[in-house]
């Protein structure tokens, strides 16, 4: 460190200086010792001063290389935490790279299942969009076949085959079945008399139906009802003339219409029709009403059975009744061989005991007891 008040050269540090001035003012002591001579007296003094003054010098000199060895233990103290600063900084850096890396790669593995997830909803939608083009084609083939009379009527014997099957059990009705007058009957419930079998003929005014929903002016409107009044009517009549025969039908028939709309329709704007229908003796079903129907129908069906099977009930139940009478005896058999076995347990039990004291009584040879009553012992076959 330079304590001088002026900045020394490269490579001149002050300890130099110090001894240099030192050096001069002994060489001048000396000079002027020489030339003085004078004195011994005077001589002394300047000779203390001049050992002070070396002395000083040298404590100097000391301080200096003291100063110097601090300097130099500060030195490596500053480059010692310099090299631990920068480890540190490289242990925390090392830390940060491998916290971004870990934090990369999660991001990349949360970003790769996000996309797997995306992938598995496209091919969803992608299912789901061919269902819904394989609908929309099977919806275009329903048109198909409701465009054509004849496919159309296939359509509401199939709608009516299965309802029927769903509401009553098998053998109870007959489909496609042929009357005595030829005529064919596209459903014959078997229901006992009264009311006797009945007839469901499936019918369908599509077209008077559409061209009344498309009808977009008054006089287009009283036409296609006119047409929808027509086309009822005369499936109600021929309904009426072909399928209610006396003494082999029924008195009364069923019209089954495959859509809840063109019921509905016909209930709510032509009511005159319905009662044609009533007046005629044929009840206009929908889907739904018919399933009702046939529901009351297979109650029907139940409780005639349950009638003719009445005799066989009764005959059922006294068989059930002789059999619980015997179960009866059975049991009370069963319980007195239950006593006769108690019974025996009991005297197998005394037998025992009586057996178990003899033997008590030899193991502990008490024979003067035994005496007595082996002269009592009367022998079995003679007791017999």
């Amino acid at each position: 460190m330079n304590t001088l008040p002026f900045q020394l050269p490269e490579g001149v540090e002050p300890w130099m200086i110090y001894t240099g001035v030192a050096g001069l003012v002994l060489l001048l002591l000396i000079l002027t010792l020489r030339a003085a001579g004078r004195s011994a007296r005077m001589t002394e003094p300047m000779l203390r001063e001049l050992g002070w003054l070396g002395q000083r010098v040298q404590s100097l000199s000391d301080g200096q290389e003291r100063l110097s060895g601090g300097l130099s233990h500060v030195s490596e103290a500053q480059a010692q935490s310099q090299t631990a600063m920068l480890q540190l900084m490289e242990r925390r850096l090392a830390e940060v790279q491998a916290a971004m890396g870990e934090s990369l790669s999660g991001s990349a593995t949360r970003t790769a299942r996000g996309l797997g997830e995306l992938q598995q909803r496209l091919e969803m939608i992608d299912r789901a969009q061919a269902k819904i083009e394989k609908l929309s084609g099977e919806v275009l083939t329903l048109q198909d076949i409701l465009s054509n009379k004849q496919t159309r009527g296939a359509f509401g014997e199939i709608q009516l085959h299965d309802i029927v099957q769903k509401a009553l059990p098998p053998g109870s009705f007959t489909m496609q079945a042929t009357l005595s007058n030829g005529k064919r009957a596209d459903c014959l419930i078997h229901l006992p008399n009264p009311p006797g079998p009945i007839v469901i003929d499936s019918k369908f005014p599509l077209e008077a139906y559409e061209a009344l929903r498309r009808a977009d002016s008054q006089q287009a409107l009283a036409e296609a009802g006119r047409a929808l009044r027509t086309a009822v009517r005369h499936h109600l009549k021929a309904i009426a003339e072909k399928y209610i025969l006396e003494g082999e039908t029924a008195d009364g028939a069923m019209m089954f219409l495959p859509s809840e709309a063109v019921y509905a329709e016909l209930h709510a704007n032509f009511p005159e029709v319905v009662r044609e229908g009533f007046g005629l003796r044929v009840w206009i079903v929908s889907p739904t009403t018919c399933m009702a129907t046939l529901n009351t129908m297979r109650a029907i069906l139940k409780d005639a059975r349950m009638r003719e099977q009445a005799g066989a009930i009764r005959k059922e139940l006294a068989l059930l009744h002789q059999d619980v009478e015997r179960l009866g005896d059975r049991v009370q058999n069963l319980d007195r061989h239950f006593g006769q076995a108690a019974k025996d347990i009991e005297e197998i039990k005394i037998s025992s005991d009586k057996a178990g004291r003899r033997a008590r009584r030899l193991d502990a040879f008490d024979f003067d007891e035994i005496a007595p009553e082996a002269a009592n012992l009367i022998p079995r076959d003679a007791a017999e």
